[in-house]
């Protein structure tokens, strides 16, 4: 879904969509001529790679997201949640896709290796 960054308004508008097996529902509201903020829930089931056996498992996601999204560059190391749309378009399949690519590269252990008490490596 994408929406023009200048048909956002100081009204929140809500919005809803899924991307694969995830959902997104939230809202945006303008935040300054430049800004427009991203309140939203993320959650469904999303497919993960056990980082110690190497076996895909489902996993349920469930997370609030809270972003800026602007339309022009910003350099500021005070907010690091901050998503450029240089072009003017806000979209929304990409900020989940996003979200879902920022869990999968995280360290995962499936329910079998989460329980097993074994050294991974041995010493020789």
């Amino acid at each position: 879904m994408k929406i023009v960054f200048d048909k956002i308004g100081s009204t929140k508008k809500p919005f809803e969509l899924s991307v694969s097996s995830v959902s997104l529902e939230g809202t945006l509201v303008k935040s300054g001529y430049h800004r427009v903020r991203l309140e939203g829930q993320l959650q469904g089931r999303i497919e993960l790679t056990c980082d110690r056996c190497g076996e895909e498992y489902q996993e349920d996601m469930k997370s609030s997201i809270h972003l800026t999204l602007s339309d022009e560059v910003i350099e500021t190391e005070d907010d690091l949640d901050i998503i450029e749309f240089i072009d003017g378009v806000i979209d929304l399949d990409f900020i989940v896709q996003s979200e879902i690519a920022s869990v999968q590269n995280s360290y995962h252990y499936c329910e079998k290796c989460n329980a097993d008490e074994s050294e991974f490596e041995q010493e020789f």
